[in-house]
């Protein structure tokens, strides 16, 4: 097997494949980011006098016929070769004779994994950003259309008092704000140059660490070569924390929407086409959709504590533990991107229902507004909430304002900021406009 570390001795098939495991396919995923490593990391070789000007050519050549494969789909690690580092300097090798082989001066695989790792996230939280961005803005556009339709609140499960949908929609919209100050925090941990911290205790050549960090557009170094080195399951750390407050939210709204569409309540309802049936029953819409949001979102939430588990009880180094780390993150990000692209597919075709309170059960919900009329009419506090208590509990309320089915969300009277009538929705736009200005 090609290695970059074999000093003349061959692994066995079995340790070959216990050790490497996923890593063939996993790295994949990393084959440009390893590209653009390595061509930042010769360009610096030159610089400092370890290639001459031709044999950077000469190398960069070879890296840019590379690249196209990969752009092409045509790359692959080979069965025998360990990883993608392994197989980018034997493409080189292969191509270069020996100069394939200077590539790898003043680096070891443990910052080159880092650098690519570190690459390819910042582009998958760059990809979340937008996808979050795209929800949020529909999420906020579906509040103003519907501000004024009243939805029941509950609380415990039960009846609580009047929402709206644009208090409902605008709702979740202010929450991915929240997650979006977490992914902007992940990247800016992502967003360090590890590269010439070599396996954690630098190199004796003159390595130009500032300037491989603008030609891949850090926004610094990680000074401390040892730091480089604890950053691995870290940022992958911090990627995660981000993906679970995504995954919380849109698992929130997906258990929301499942019940919303169940026939007890009737809140809201999809086309037939984005609903399933069942084998036996032929009156069934079922919300396999959102159910599957919900349970994927509920395996992204167990992801930092994988990480975290994997990653501590750890000296400082690398350990062929951190390999695993990819086998957990990978399938989260994936699982996220798959998760909001589909809450916002679902979003398209939201129909509400504007008639939810012609039915009396939801009469009850407004026990608050009565017992605020009677305050404001001259009623000490305590007293009008008994007497509307107790009203309650005879079978004998009734809310003294307009009947509900005619009422409006702005009929309520909820001035506040973030209340029925006062949605603050061009407030949270410039809250979430400046959580992603990363």
């Amino acid at each position: 097997m090609a290695t970059l570390w074999n000093k003349g001795t061959s692994a066995t098939e079995a340790v070959d494949r216990f050790t490497v495991g996923e890593d063939r396919i996993l790295d994949l995923r990393l084959a440009a980011c390893d590209i653009e490593g390595s061509r930042a990391h010769i360009r610096m070789l030159a610089h400092i006098g370890l290639l001459s000007a031709h044999e950077l050519d000469l190398l960069l050549e070879g890296l840019n016929d590379i690249a196209v494969s990969v752009q092409a789909g045509n790359f692959q690690v080979e069965d025998d070769v360990e990883d993608i580092h392994s197989q980018v300097e034997l493409l080189l090798t292969r191509s270069l004779g020996d100069l394939g082989k200077k590539i790898h001066a003043g680096r070891s695989r443990n910052d080159q994994v880092l650098v690519d790792i570190k690459l390819f996230l910042r582009d998958e939280l760059r990809q979340l950003r937008e996808e979050m961005l795209a929800l949020f803005r529909q999420l906020q556009q579906l509040s103003e259309a519907h501000k004024e339709v009243l939805l029941p609140g509950y609380t415990h499960g039960q009846l609580a008092m009047p929402s709206s949908f644009g208090l409902w929609l605008g709702a979740y919209a202010e929450a991915l704000a929240d997650d979006m100050v977490q992914l902007g925090a992940a990247y800016r941990i992502v967003n360090r140059n590890p590269l010439g911290s070599a396996a954690g205790y630098g190199n004796s050549f003159p390595l130009d660490r500032a300037m491989t960090t603008e030609l891949l557009g850090f926004d610094t170094p990680v000074y401390n070569s040892i730091a480089a080195q604890l950053g691995r399951g870290k940022c992958e750390l911090a990627a995660a924390g981000a993906l679970s407050c995504i995954a919380l939210t849109l698992n929130k709204f997906a258990a929301d929407c499942v019940l919303c569409m169940s026939p007890n309540f009737g809140f809201i309802h999809f086309p037939d086409e984005l609903t399933t049936g069942s084998s036996i029953m032929p009156h069934k819409k079922n919300p396999d959709v959102w159910e599957i949001v919900r349970g994927r979102c509920n395996q992204i939430l167990a992801c930092p504590n994988e990480i975290a588990l994997l990653a501590s009880n750890l000296p400082h180094g690398y350990h062929r533990d951190f390999q695993l780390l990819k086998e957990i993150l990978f399938p989260a990000l994936e699982k996220t991107h798959d998760c909001l692209q589909m809450t916002g597919y679902m979003l398209e075709h939201l129909q509400v229902n504007t008639h939810i309170f012609e039915d009396p059960r939801y009469e009850t919900l407004f026990t608050v507004e009565e017992v605020n009329r009677r305050v404001l009419a001259g009623t000490p506090f305590r007293d009008a909430y008994r007497q509307v208590g107790v009203e309650v509990n005879e079978g004998r309320f009734h809310y003294s304002g307009p009947a509900p089915a005619a009422l409006k969300a702005g009929d309520l009277g909820h001035t506040h900021l973030g209340s029925l009538g006062h949605l603050c929705n061009e407030a949270i736009a410039a809250v979430m406009e400046k959580a992603a200005a990363w």
